[in-house]
């Protein structure tokens, strides 16, 4: 299914973005393994948090929606760090990576046989990163090409795992978060080291929690933990969401408040990199959910956007807002640069490629490199029709591209969104544009 996005007079106003996905996958895996029920409002239920959903209900977690006015809200009744039931069929991540690397680490030594796997764009993701790692705390897992990919096979183990240091090669919150998860069943510290400089969700969580978590130095040591109490927790909307019409709003000259949105320093990258871009962005704390803070944010019209460079260890920040930092380079005057983000080459596409295959059929023009990309603007943008091959993160890209072009933007698939942003269409004509 093809969409077309206009938005002749750009797009701005005030946003309530949807929850947040990387929460709301941690906040299911910790309430199923807790003891007790937990609830959780306003969970993101759609597309890879759905994946989460049913991999954990087929391991016997049980869940329940709860009545409320209008907001999602689920109980979750926790089997505790050794509970789950040996599942019946191969769980189906289908194309989460998140879920299939953080649920690995919950199933890692288990006392069952359990077989991972996802659609064929999972298959081809890397997961040799996850695998070797468990491994070294005493999981039996099996793999292709030697446990580099999926399906991973999970062989019975006695429950728990043993403790070990490892040292972390890459900065991926999904590796650190699937080993820190295995950790609450190790019989000794599970000390983490090297590049644990990627989003924290995880670790504000375990603090929030009370679980034996300490950060030092650079270092994550976890004692080992006899069991994970229940929590409710409200879900704040997502910052990456939120970030597709920040770049509308920007590209396009108007204002925007967004309401509700978690606020983590962690994933506060993209914003820092849109304030050197010459933006006013002011950010507002109004509380904390489990550990998370969340806020408003407020975007005032600048004089223009200007390029920049974002260096390697600026990645882990934004790694999920990369493709529109294409999108704003486009726009910006001079050069705008990327490094050091080879990990963008193993997302749901190869988004190196696709922002390369995306500006050009908007008529414009980015180089990519091994690691990243560069963008010399402005550039002289025409509508056209881009396919984002599957990745929701391009497809929307490309819709809020056109809030700064004549024209209309065709996005053929876009329902690839629904992933992670089910109501951008809503969102998209609330905000003054037009999409059918």
């Amino acid at each position: 299914m093809q969409t077309v996005f206009r938005a002749p007079r750009g797009l701005g106003g005030a946003l309530t973005p949807p929850s947040d996905k990387s929460l709301t996958h941690r906040a299911l895996m910790l309430a199923a393994v807790a003891t007790g029920r937990s609830e959780i409002d306003r969970p993101l239920e759609t597309g890879d948090c759905i994946s989460t959903a049913r991999c954990l209900q087929a391991l016997g977690v049980k869940m329940d929606r709860l009545p409320g006015d209008g907001v999602a809200r689920l109980a979750v009744d926790g089997v505790g760090l050794q509970g789950f039931r040996e599942p019946a069929a191969v769980l189906d991540a289908e194309n989460s990576g998140t879920t299939l690397r953080l649920l690995s680490g919950l199933l890692a030594g288990q006392r069952l046989f359990a077989v991972l796997s996802g659609d064929g764009s999972l298959l081809r993701r890397p997961m040799g990163r996850v695998v070797k790692p468990l491994a070294a705390l005493g999981a039996d897992i099996r793999g292709r090409e030697g446990g580099g990919y999926a399906p991973l096979c999970f062989l019975p183990g006695s429950g728990t795992l043993r403790g070990a240091a490892l040292d972390l090669a890459v900065a991926s919150a999904q590796v650190k978060s699937c080993l820190l998860l295995a950790g609450l069943r190790a019989e000794g510290p599970l000390c983490l080291s090297g590049r644990t400089d990627s989003r924290d969700h995880t670790e504000r969580m375990f603090t929030a929690l009370g679980l034996p978590l300490r950060a030092e130095a650079g270092t994550l040591r976890l004692e080992p933990a006899r069991s994970v109490p229940s929590f409710s927790m409200r879900v704040p909307g997502d910052v990456s969401s939120a970030a597709f019409f920040v770049t509308a709003a920007l590209v396009s000259g108007r204002g925007l408040e967004v309401r509700g949105c978690g606020i983590n320093p962690t994933r506060m990258g993209f914003l820092e990199v849109a304030r050197r871009m010459g933006a006013d962005v002011q950010v507002a704390e109004e509380g904390l959910s489990l550990g998370e803070p969340f806020g408003t944010i407020r975007l005032t019209p600048g004089s223009g956007l200007r390029g920049c460079v974002v260096e390697e260890g600026e990645v882990p920040e934004l790694i999920d807002e990369a493709p529109l930092l294409a999108v704003l380079g486009l726009f910006a005057q001079g050069r705008t640069e990327v490094r050091g983000a080879g990990e963008l080459r193993h997302k749901e596409s190869d988004r190196i490629d696709m922002v390369v295959s995306m500006a050009r059929a908007l008529g414009g023009v980015v180089e990519a490199s091994g690691d990243g990309f560069s963008v010399e603007g402005p550039q002289k943008l025409h509508g056209g029709t881009v396919d984002p091959a599957g990745d929701h993160r391009i497809a929307m890209a490309a819709a809020v591209a056109s809030a700064g072009i004549e024209g209309e933007v065709r996005v053929t698939g876009f329902e690839a969104a629904r992933v992670s942003y089910p109501d951008f269409t809503t969102d998209f004509r609330a905000l003054g544009g037009e999409a059918e």
